[in-house]
């Protein structure tokens, strides 16, 4: 697959209400401080944890991790352009909450256990790994009909993998996290694109010119629906 480099790019995924709802879903999953030890999997452009930094007025930097270089990453991010379990290989720290969002489907069935065994040797005691995902069941994110069925494909691989997760991380919770999401029918015109989800990566221009034609007739001017992750939580006693 090629390199998904827009879906925190002038997205509702990268908007202030977004990141603080989502700030917000963190902090009740795990009780954070000045001094804690945070990493984010598959960072993007660091926003969400860059935005936390701040709040929290961390004394360490979080750490970012991803494949993709953005020239305009978050300052409050110590950011990591390379392979995940290269990081992995030369870290000597342990953390209080390492997060992997809507990352883990990028990976190989034997990679995603490598990962996740990797994320729990590396939690503090007392320590919160966080894995999220797009809701498989009754997803409402606006798709013209090529790209439903590439969605539609990928839930289903997706509620795999998240069932497997959850028999791996034992005593984990599950939970969902929900963003209602209002926008214009051209601004997210202008996001399909820009080829902001997955499902959209590998589509050509054809493709792509074909759905938006679709789009513009299907959806009105405002488009609204509800952005929903599932978040399986593990701790470390």
């Amino acid at each position: 697959m090629k390199e998904l480099k827009n879906w925190d790019n002038k997205t509702w995924l990268s908007s202030r209400a977004y990141i603080k709802s989502f700030n917000s879903f963190i902090l009740k999953k795990k009780k954070l401080n000045k001094n804690s030890q945070i990493l984010d999997i598959g960072c993007g452009r660091g926003k969400i944890f860059g935005s936390l930094s701040r709040k929290l007025k961390l004394a360490n930097k979080p750490i970012g991790v991803d494949p993709v270089f953005h020239k305009d990453i978050d300052k409050s991010l110590d950011f990591r352009n390379e392979d995940i379990f290269k990081f992995f290989k030369n870290n000597q720290n342990k953390f209080d909450l390492i997060m992997i969002k809507q990352t883990l489907h990028f990976f190989s069935k034997d990679k995603r256990k490598r990962l996740i065994k990797i994320c729990k040797n590396n939690l503090k005691k007392g320590g919160v790994l966080i894995i999220l995902s797009l809701n498989t069941i009754n997803n409402e994110i606006p798709c013209f009909k090529l790209m439903k069925q590439k969605l539609n494909s990928g839930l289903k691989r997706d509620f795999k993998m998240l069932k497997l997760v959850h028999k791996i991380l034992k005593n984990s919770k599950i939970d969902k996290f929900k963003f209602k999401v209002l926008i214009t029918r051209n601004n997210y015109i202008k996001m399909v694109k820009k080829k902001y989800i997955s499902c959209l990566v590998n589509l050509s221009k054809e493709q792509i010119n074909n759905g938006i034609n679709e789009i513009k007739y299907i959806y009105p001017k405002k488009i609204l629906f509800e952005d929903i992750l599932i978040c399986i939580k593990y701790k470390l006693f």
